[in-house]
């Protein structure tokens, strides 16, 4: 099989419960919905994220639990993510099939099972929109810090390939902002110059143009402040070099407290 979807998501603590989201943020809340369909039509066995607020210091963590079960109450925000239920099954198989292939590449691999680890909000928020049903079996990976973007990229590479060789129909979701240097004031746009990053950035994603995108993103991940450093990025890049070409699908960007966030899918080209 191969990597099905691939896409980039919004998780802002504001849209977590959508009967709450401010009207500013309900095209976001549309899109996920929409990106929703688009992943359910491409019939999947199992989803695949790396979540910017899954952060890890010195190793890049794949998460092989057979259950993903908890409340999650964010450290972060606490008055909007409180007590947040989830319940989801894992792929314990194909988790270490990943971690295997990231080791082979002589890459800082670890994987960990704990049914009583709790998911971070920037999985659990998307996972409420794409899943809603909690039907598909998830696998959760973080970014590791200490990690450069080249490496970062390498281990995307990576799990690409892997998920490419794999019998299962698999989705990949990045979760994460463009420029990420946040403001007080939830319904703050990021600075002009940050926009024109921002847009110059998915102009190349929506182009196909994956390696001017990633000879950007170093320089633009400084100066725009991208969340995680712009490692979410790299690794989504990393995974569609290492799973096949793409035709992008743009579905909306919208400001959370001075972030920019796309909504953005990759669908594969035949061939």
């Amino acid at each position: 099989m191969s990597v099905e979807l691939s896409m980039l998501v919004a998780h802002v603590p504001r849209i977590c419960h959508e009967d709450q989201v401010a009207d500013f943020q309900k095209p976001m809340v549309s899109a996920m919905h929409k990106v929703s369909e688009e992943l359910f039509e491409t019939k999947p066995d199992v989803v695949i994220m790396i979540s910017c607020h899954f952060t890890a210091t010195f190793h890049h963590y794949v998460n092989c639990s057979s259950v993903h079960k908890g409340e999650l109450t964010a450290v972060e925000c606490p008055d909007l993510i409180a007590d947040v239920p989830y319940n989801f099954q894992g792929d314990p198989s194909l988790a270490e099939q990943l971690v295997q292939a990231g080791k082979g590449a002589g890459l800082p691999i670890l994987a960990f099972n704990d049914t009583s680890y709790v998911w971070d909000y920037g999985t659990l928020v998307p996972m409420r929109y794409l899943v809603p049903k909690e039907n598909v079996p998830v696998i959760d990976l973080s970014v590791c810090w200490a990690a450069s973007l080249d490496e970062t990229f390498e281990w995307g590479r990576n799990v690409g390939k892997t998920l490419k060789e794999s019998s299962k129909r698999a989705v990949f979701v990045s979760s994460g902002a463009l420029s990420h240097n946040l403001v007080r004031g939830p319904e703050k746009m990021p600075t002009s110059s940050e926009q024109a990053l921002d847009k110059q950035f998915t102009d190349y994603l929506l182009s196909g143009r994956l390696d001017a995108a990633r000879e950007m993103l170093p320089q633009y991940a400084k100066i725009a402040g991208v969340e995680s450093g712009g490692r979410h990025l790299a690794m989504l890049l990393g995974v569609m070099e290492g799973s096949g070409n793409y035709k992008a699908k743009f579905h909306g960007y919208v400001q959370s407290s001075g972030s920019g966030n796309a909504i953005i899918t990759f669908e594969p080209l035949a061939g």
